[in-house]
């Protein structure tokens, strides 16, 4: 039986969290002494420490209880959050499956972490009986899986997370920054089947903020206070609050974007294929395509010169590149220069 208290770190669990003086008093006044900020200004109030109002929203949208809800500075936070709660550092792991999201090991090496890396199968899922040693692993306390995957695109097989999460003892962090490009269910549904599962999600993909840095994390309300409890004071700014209250009042608006996004990733599916220099197309729940090249590192040297950028993937998988869906215009600008290379180089 998963037991919340046995895997936080002691430290954690009897850390008495700052008070501020937001927490102290909630509410409208008509004077503010408290907090010693300066009486002048358009910004000068802290904002509201546990993001009240934006957590109210995703709460009618997600049909999740308000404190099931934690809004981190970018999911990255969520991802650091996990491994300091959770990890005693330089004694205790975490473990993902690879290729995926890179920031799992470098939070790892930042907590003096050791993260254990799995391999992917050859079609980029979970090897159930690569990790089923490791689940009783009193050291292991985390584990990240990235569903639909960063890099490769795909969404992890639902039944060997499903698998994982009711084996293992200690936290399931399940990475879905790509969540709304995909045509699986999110796991948020299934957080009172698993009460060690964690599930990040962020606005910085399918909402188009990724300069507000606002990341959400879903999970028991028990794990969601230890987040509170650890977390610095006023991690997400005023401004930023806002701009993700403006988002969710502009529902539709994100539809139609959304809409564009996979639409053009349907004019790039297409159209990559005819292109000489492309070997393999990968399947993808993302706004991303991962493509196999017969020579990935001049293909992406000479998109540079063209003042074309994509990510140059082949330290992770072999002669890939990962190409983000842009608008219509830049997928035709992309898609002209792969051909107009694909003639050179064969010609040569």
């Amino acid at each position: 039986m998963f037991n919340l208290e046995a895997i936080t770190r002691k430290n954690i669990w009897n850390l008495k969290a700052y008070s501020s003086a937001r927490d102290e008093f909630q509410g409208k006044a008509e004077v503010y002494l408290d907090a010693n900020e300066n009486p002048f200004g358009n910004l000068n109030r802290y904002p509201d420490p546990y993001q009240r109002s934006v957590k109210e929203r995703l709460s009618v949208l997600k049909g999740l209880p308000v404190n099931q809800v934690f809004i981190g500075n970018g999911s990255d936070e969520v991802i650091d959050l996990c491994l300091r709660i959770f990890c005693e550092p330089g004694k205790e792991k975490a473990l993902t499956f690879v290729p995926t999201y890179g920031m799992y090991q470098v939070s790892a090496a930042i907590n003096d972490i050791e993260l254990l890396e799995l391999p992917l199968t050859d079609d980029f899922d979970i090897d159930l009986e690569l990790v089923q040693p490791y689940l009783t692993d009193a050291s292991l306390k985390v584990i990240f899986l990235c569903s639909p995957n960063n890099p490769t695109g795909n969404c992890l097989s639902v039944e060997r997370i499903a698998s994982i999460a009711k084996a293992f003892r200690g936290v399931v962090l399940v990475d879905e920054a790509y969540i709304d490009f995909s045509t699986q269910t999110s796991w948020t549904e299934q957080l009172a089947a698993y009460p060690n599962l964690i599930i990040s999600q962020t606005f910085s993909k399918a909402w188009g903020m990724a300069a507000a840095r606002v990341g959400v994390a879903y999970a028991s309300s028990e794990i969601i206070g230890l987040f509170n409890k650890v977390k610095p004071p006023y991690n997400i700014s005023s401004l930023n609050q806002q701009a993700v209250l403006t988002s969710l009042d502009a529902l539709e608006l994100y539809e139609r974007n959304k809409a564009k996004v996979l639409n053009e990733r349907e004019v790039l599916l297409r159209e990559l294929p005819t292109i000489g220099l492309v070997k393999k197309i990968y399947p993808t729940e993302t706004n991303f395509i991962l493509v196999e090249m017969l020579d990935a590192d001049t293909v992406y040297e000479q998109l540079v010169a063209r003042g074309i950028i994509i990510r140059n993937r082949s330290s992770l998988i072999a002669n890939c590149l990962r190409i983000s869906v842009g608008t219509q215009q830049e997928n035709k600008q992309l898609i002209n220069a792969l051909k107009a290379l694909s003639e050179r180089l064969v010609t040569e």
